[in-house]
């Protein structure tokens, strides 16, 4: 009964997505404009988590900077809700003029070479654009993702971006399938800045003039399967268009040190933020531990 009420609850849901998905942009982005006053201006969505998280990191800043940023942070956010909606049924042709990606190359170049890929990135931009990335490569690409909570959203989540043929694995599965699946080399998405639940000193960094803890296992996986890894830049062109970069870190873990491989991406990492401050996820609480 309660499995049968949540696959109603599911495909309602998704049914609900799907018909606003087919409503104009113009439309969406004027819903986004109104959810963006709610949450800005009246409900103040972790505003304060926002404020000190943008204050610690660009202490250089004046206050009119920072709240000028943070205005414009949640516009974005508001907008990535509209962009993602429109993604479940945009035709493929506006997409692809919609995503650029550059030096893509670099992952065939990888894969020719019978070795996986693992990509590291950053809740920059509209990161959910990467849920086209298979569309443009003739490999399999895996997203490594933490299951939620709800079941009805975990199903939704895992509907919409799936589209293109993105594969979603479970982090707690993700190392038996790398090392069980030698023989059919692939791309691994790694979203690998927020705050680890297991803190290790080792892989403790300086990023965004904080001390921070940083995932270690991306590193270790990528040590492991002997796997190539490559950074993922996301710029915002314009309103609801992107370029996604893949940036070399290295052609084979398995000769780089502990933490190089790490300090590189968070240098990337804190690169690609500080060009476009007001589209990282800011209303994560990154440094709570």
């Amino acid at each position: 009964m309660k499995q049968a009420l949540q696959t109603l609850v599911y495909m309602s849901l998704y049914g609900i997505v799907y018909v606003l998905s087919l409503t104009p942009m113009a439309f969406l982005y004027a819903v986004a404009s109104l959810a963006f006053f709610i949450v800005y201006y009246i409900i103040g969505y972790r505003k304060p988590i926002v404020i000190q998280n943008m204050a610690r990191s660009f202490p250089d800043k004046r206050y009119g900077e920072i709240y000028g940023i943070i205005k414009k942070f949640y516009v974005c956010f508001t907008n990535y809700f509209a962009e993602i909606i429109k993604n479940i049924s945009a035709p493929v042709e506006v997409l692809d003029k919609k995503i650029i990606f550059e030096n893509l190359e670099l992952i065939d170049r990888h894969m020719s070479a019978r070795r996986n890929v693992i990509a590291c990135l950053g809740h920059c931009g509209n990161w959910e654009m990467l849920n086209f990335m298979p569309n443009k490569l003739n490999h399999e690409v895996y997203a490594v993702y933490k299951p939620l909570r709800s079941e009805v959203m975990n199903r939704l989540m895992i509907k919409i971006r799936s589209r293109f043929g993105l594969k979603l694995i479970p982090d707690k599965m993700v190392m038996r399938h790398i090392l069980t699946q030698k023989s059919s080399p692939a791309l691994y998405l790694f979203l690998a800045d927020q705050c680890p639940s297991t803190r290790e000193d080792k892989y403790k960094f300086e990023f965004l003039n904080q001390q921070t803890y940083i995932f270690s296992s991306m590193e270790k996986l990528a040590h492991t399967s002997g796997a190539a890894v490559i950074y993922l830049h996301i710029t915002q062109l314009s309103k609801g268009n992107y370029r996604i970069s893949c940036i070399p870190l290295c052609s084979e873990a398995v000769s780089t040190n502990e933490r190089e491989i790490t300090q590189k991406y968070v240098n990337l990492l804190e690169e690609n933020i500080k060009g476009e401050p007001y589209g990282w996820l800011w209303t994560h609480k990154r440094w709570k531990r």
